[in-house]
């Protein structure tokens, strides 16, 4: 595709900003979680490797090697098996109690989903030969 680095990299960019919407509402601690800001829980910070992950990505996706192109299909796949982790434990119901989900756990699935189909088809430079094949 001619620009999927750049939707790869809006998605990206995108994938960052959900981090700080809300992922869910916890109605008995009167509480909403996102991925930066999990305070009365013990969820940890998980908005961070996404951010770390979405940099990376955003800077495999801009370098016009094929080695970077590699490398930026695993590490979108490491993000998004980390998104699938995400809502199964944010969004799992507790003592008797489910969260509400919004729209930033949605997001930032679709959001790597993206990230993971741009990574598969990498506008890379036209040349003669593939420097990996021997003759």
């Amino acid at each position: 595709m001619r620009y999927s680095n750049l939707f790869g990299i809006v998605a990206a960019l995108c994938l960052i900003a959900s981090c700080f919407l809300e992922w869910v509402y916890i109605d008995s601690i009167k509480t909403a979680i996102n991925g930066i800001n999990t305070a009365p829980t013990g969820f940890g910070k998980p908005g961070y490797l996404h951010i770390f992950f979405a940099v990376i990505a955003i800077i495999l996706f801009a370098l016009p090697q094929i080695a970077a192109k590699r490398v930026n299909v695993f590490i979108s796949a490491i993000n998004l098996a980390w998104a699938f982790k995400n809502i199964l434990v944010v969004t799992q119901c507790q003592m008797g109690e489910c969260p509400e989900k919004r729209v930033g756990i949605y997001a930032i699935v679709f959001f790597s989903v993206v990230m993971i189909i741009m990574s598969f088809l990498p506008k890379t430079p036209a040349s003669g030969t593939d420097p990996l094949t021997t003759s």
